[in-house]
């Protein structure tokens, strides 16, 4: 039974070339491999609870030199919801989500206890320390993210929010040397609009043992273009595959829906960046 499972789970996440992938199996592999984003939600709301859990289990996540640098805002009002929907480009599902966190690195804390001590705080004007924020949010929202799909829900990253951290910061009432990471839209999936778990890279590309190999072998980039495609055409998108549509989102700063302004922004933040 276990090996059925792993093979169909591996089947739907790299194609089926690399279902006899030797891996391990248990349920929390079984849950982790089943990962999708979910962007159709029903409206029904969450359980008293949920969301104290969901930030215990993100507090649980590992945190650099146990700095804590980061935050989270739970936003359920749908006014809200729609200025941060229409930073992230219109995006429906943050306002039919009943619940959307906005990940923060936040180093605000740090800066109003030294302030408050009397204490020097010059390292949180360097980008190590706004890196530190950043990665702690990652980890942190990751974790949230097991723990909510443990409970029978779904969710989906907003990367989009860096359209424009500064409306961000003021729709949320950030205060300086904070900045929103991602949003994060979470609920129970609407049946009616199903997702599909959606194919990565080959391990060949991104699994490199001892020295960095071949991360963009041909023959490696062309099957997953194969599968991809093959994806899209079974959930009735566009089949572009791979290649195309990420070198799309690459090509320049006009193709960063304004993300190419995001120095600025941390400026405005009051971010240091030395």
């Amino acid at each position: 039974m276990a090996e059925t499972g792993s093979r169909t789970a591996l089947a739907e996440r790299y194609g089926p070339a690399e279902a006899d992938l030797p891996v391990a199996w248990n349920d929390v592999l079984a849950g982790l491999l089943a990962h999708r984003s979910v962007r159709a939600y029903r409206p029904d709301l969450l359980p008293p609870g949920t969301l104290e859990t969901l930030v215990a289990a993100a507090q649980s996540a590992a945190s650099s030199s146990n700095l804590q640098t980061w935050s989270v805002v739970a936003v359920e009002d749908p006014a809200t919801k729609r200025r941060l929907s229409a930073v992230a480009g219109g995006q429906r599902h943050v306002v039919e989500a009943p619940l959307v966190l906005v990940w923060l690195a936040d180093l605000s804390r740090l800066e109003a206890i030294g302030r408050r001590q009397e204490r020097p705080t010059e390292g949180l004007a360097y980008l190590e320390t706004l890196l530190v924020g950043i990665i702690d949010a990652a980890l942190a929202a990751q974790n949230a993210t097991v723990a909510l799909e443990s409970l029978g829900l779904a969710s989906v990253y907003i990367g989009a929010l860096r359209n424009d951290p500064v409306a961000v910061a003021e729709a949320l009432g950030l205060p300086p040397n904070v900045l929103a990471v991602f949003g994060h839209c979470v609920g129970y999936a609407d049946p009616a609009r199903p997702a599909s778990v959606k194919p990565r890279l080959p391990q060949s590309l991104v699994l490199h043992k001892e020295r960095y190999g071949a991360g963009a072998d041909p023959a490696g980039v062309a099957a997953y273009d194969r599968t991809l495609t093959a994806f899209q055409e079974g959930q009735r998108l566009e089949p572009l595959g791979w290649t195309k549509a990420a070198l799309e989102r690459v090509r320049g700063p006009e193709a960063l829906s304004g993300r190419d302004r995001l120095r600025a922004a941390l400026e405005r933040l009051g971010f240091g960046l030395r």
